[in-house]
């Protein structure tokens, strides 16, 4: 079957036989994941120089875009196209072409800089913008750079920011278009009630398209629980119907089970998890449901948590979904939304929301300390960067010039977060390796789901290997790694361990079922958990929420213990807060793990440093004062870094918040109270701050007042501003007669936002485009207010009438 990427094969090979890098934005369809990787293969200089990588975001994608393309060489896996992710390979010595999932390919640069053998890389399915997928493109093009200049790179997607990826892999990169093959696809909008089980009601939204549109269905769901509640209500509604799941925690035969058409000719309904949007493809599917939402993690520097985030899909995901409708012929996209409902254009990179340990952890392997040293598309935010090594740095990783330390060397070998690293590194103090392996397994695996103690759970496999294979397999991986026999005798040690990979998360009992966290933070459990009367333990999961977080897993500790894995426990230091209650900072001498307190006595005076620190802190769980000279400065700098870019700093309440200790820090000496730091001059600081070129032109770009032609002027109001609207200006309408057309600032790029006003300083009318309302809106201002204010001048051309901001003259 011929497929549009064939058309481009040629200028594909040409284009790298010439330049090392390249980009192809090939439409859903066009077939580039399986087509292009074996054509390149042919190219003289992948024949010279080794083995091609394809990169593919998911497991699931990366096993059957492998099995599909040694298919059509008549081949099995493993000979000439093989795959290699964690803990799972597939990959022989005549393999050439190694799919292979995004980590990989930063381990593989770690161990072997020049990538000997490899002759080229291709990442697919690139817009998904993965934190390793961004991490590898950056070491990549680091090696290609410093070492292997012949190394030829191709990025691939659907929908590509080709001006972003220019600014990185240099405006000369050749980029080659390929369309898809797409037949028309009628979209119809069902909005879900809220009053009834969002399961029967896709239920019923599926079957009803069942009956109106011929081919197989593809339901695009957020998670594995939603795809098994709307599997049970289909139930036995539904028996002329293969129902069948898609997601990655499936075994491979079952996730290809629902790519084929089903053997006794029944129609497929597939429900799938947003692997289903762009990495895969299910032939035969003429009928898309999608139910809007996608779950992704968002890390929060504060607490060091991760949160699992159901949100709504952006435009970019629902429009990739709605074509899958349309590959093999006319479909049809049901979209479980109201057609209203706005949709944010695109999703945000992963780097912009993911926990950043382990980036610091590969960029210090790297022997990077400043990352604006690597190419990035979009380069890692320093709040989030910092947390990742302070965390680091607490696990005895990294050092304070941020390279790594003789344990952060040792955890190399470990492939893992660093956490889990540490704990697999140090196990060996409790003689505990094997039982740490057992752990580790466990906690990366997928199938604790439902299971609330941890103990018993691990137990369970233990005494039942058989029963849990993956758990096995990856232990015993991870056992060879360690070079121990997986055989675990006792399971004494757990909140040791736990402890050394978690120290942030060891909890002290406040009351039965409430904790504090070693990180700051609150965490409960219910008062029946045969916990919640542990006077200290270590959480191994949290919901992540900021304040109040629930304990999934937890494992008690004993003090004892803490104090003989973290030496600091014995040292007393100054610990200050601030008391809303008393207004005041409240001081005493402390001892133990953070905020986990094991012993308490007076403190004599109050450390400078420690007051700083307090007030910083007191001030982040307040918020920033709204002031409103602060808040129309951030308003302006909001408008100018959205339209004229980041150059202009982001001062929004988030950032600001979390830089803190650079920007206000330095100017609380000798402050003890807050409401001598809520009085400082906020803007006025952060203007000091700006650098001169910036500063220099930020007047003439958003104007605090603006003249209009009465020959007064008038504040801007740039509030708006904060959440991306334009700026305001409020003025009487015949003040502005004479203005051809809406004020605008920003370099002419933003229009200000008028409020015309009446004489009574009423609004009369909105308007961002002043000629559009002279033309259509005025003349019937005009007919309404002539008699209400018949002293103000209503002139019929208000274009060249003379504005005023008083009534008629006087004869």
């Amino acid at each position: 079957m011929t497929l549009p990427i064939d058309y481009r094969l040629d200028a594909i090979l040409d284009v790298l036989e010439r330049h090392p890098r390249a980009l192809l934005v090939a439409e859903p369809g066009a077939g580039k994941t399986t087509r292009v990787p074996l054509a390149l293969l042919e190219a003289s200089w992948c024949r010279q120089g080794g083995r091609l990588l394809l990169l593919e975001p998911r497991r699931v994608a990366a096993r059957l875009a492998a099995g599909f393309m040694a298919e059509q060489l008549g081949e099995r896996v493993g000979e000439t196209v093989g795959y290699r992710m964690r803990g799972e390979s597939r990959v022989g010595p005549s393999t050439r072409l190694e799919v292979v999932t995004q980590g990989v390919l930063t381990r593989m640069l770690q161990e072997d800089p020049m990538l000997e053998g490899v002759a080229g890389v291709i990442f697919d399915e690139f817009h998904e913008r993965s934190l390793e997928a961004d991490l590898g493109l950056a070491l990549t093009l680091d090696a290609q750079q410093g070492l292997r200049e012949e190394l030829r790179l191709l990025v691939m997607s659907a929908t590509l920011d080709v001006d972003a990826l220019l600014g990185v892999l240099g405006e000369a990169t050749p980029v080659i278009d390929c369309p898809g093959r797409s037949f028309a696809v009628e979209t119809r909008y069902r909005s879900l009630s809220g009053r009834e089980d969002a399961a029967a009601q896709q239920a019923r939204v599926l079957l009803e398209g069942l009956e109106q549109q011929a081919g197989d269905a593809l339901v695009i769901l957020p998670g594995v629980a939603e795809i098994r509640r709307l599997a049970r209500a289909l139930g036995d509604r539904a028996p002329r119907l293969a129902v069948l799941e898609l997601h990655g925690r499936l075994p491979l035969e079952a996730q290809r089970r629902a790519l084929r058409p089903d053997p006794d000719g029944r129609r497929r309904v597939v429900l799938a998890t947003a692997i289903a949007e762009s990495s895969v493809t299910v032939d035969g599917v003429r009928l898309v449901v999608d139910a809007g939402q996608e779950r992704v993690p968002v890390f929060q520097p504060r607490t060091g948590l991760t949160r699992l985030e159901t949100r709504r899909v952006n435009r970019a995901s629902a429009d990739q979904r709605r074509g899958r409708a349309g590959r093999q012929g006319p479909g049809l996209c049901l979209r479980l939304w109201a057609e209203e409902q706005p949709l944010v254009p695109h999703g945000e990179p992963e780097i912009l929301q993911a926990d950043l340990a382990p980036l610091a952890f590969e960029l210090a392997r790297w022997g990077i300390t400043d990352p604006r040293r690597l190419a990035w598309i979009t380069p890692p935010p320093a709040a989030a960067l910092a947390a990742g090594r302070d965390l680091l740095a607490r696990l005895g990783v990294l050092d304070e010039a941020y390279l790594l330390t003789p344990l952060g060397r040792a955890c190399v070998r470990w492939p893992t977060h660093p956490r889990l690293a540490v704990m697999l590194e140090r196990a060996d103090e409790f003689e505990a390796r094997p039982l740490a392996c057992a752990l580790v397994a466990l906690l990366e695996g997928r199938g604790l789901d439902g299971e609330r103690d941890l103990e018993r759970a691990l137990q369970a496999r233990v005494d039942t290997p058989g029963e849990h294979r993956q758990w096995q397999r990856d232990a015993e991986r991870l056992a060879r790694v360690a070079g121990v026999a997986l055989r675990v005798t006792r399971l004494a040690p757990l909140g040791e361990l736990l402890a050394l990979a978690y120290p942030e998360r060891v909890a002290q009992r406040l009351e039965p079922g409430r904790f504090r966290l070693a990180g700051g933070g609150l965490a409960t459990l219910p008062e029946r958990h045969p916990l919640a009367h542990a006077e200290l333990l270590v959480a191994a999961e949290l919901d992540g929420q900021a304040s109040g977080a629930r304990i999934f897993r937890a494992v008690a500790l004993s003090r004892a213990r803490l104090e003989a894995l973290y030496p600091e426990c014995g040292e007393w230091r100054a610990s200050l807060e601030w008391s809303d209650a008393q207004g005041r900072l409240v001081g005493e001498q402390v001892r133990g793990l953070g905020a986990v307190v094991l012993a308490r006595k007076p403190l004599a005076r109050l450390p400078p440093e420690a007051v700083r620190r307090a007030l910083l802190e007191a001030l982040r769980r307040r918020g920033l004062p709204q002031d409103d000279e602060l808040r129309q400065l951030q308003g302006r700098a909001a408008l100018l870094r959205r339209v004229l870019g980041e150059a202009w700093p982001d001062w929004s309440d988030k950032a600001l918040l979390e830089s803190l200790e650079a920007w206000l820090g330095p100017h609380l000496a000798g402050m003890t109270r807050l409401e001598a730091v809520e009085r400082l001059p906020l803007a006025r600081l952060l203007l000091d701050g700006l650098d001169w070129p910036l500063r220099s032109r930020l007047d003439a770009l958003a104007p605090l007042r603006l003249a209009v032609p009465s020959g007064a002027s008038h504040r801007v109001d740039y509030t708006p501003c904060l959440a991306d609207k334009p700026p305001v200006l409020a003025v009487k309408l015949q003040e502005c007669f004479g203005w051809q057309a809406s004020p605008r600032v920003a370099e002419g790029r933003e229009a200000v936002l008028l409020h015309l006003l009446s004489p009574a300083r009423r609004p009369l009318q909105v308007t961002a485009d002043l000629a559009s309302f002279w033309a259509n809106g005025y003349p019937e201002v005009r007919r309404e207010m002539r008699g209400r204010y018949p002293k103000h001048p209503w002139p019929e051309d208000p274009t060249t009438a003379e504005a005023t901001a008083r009534t008629r003259r006087r004869r």
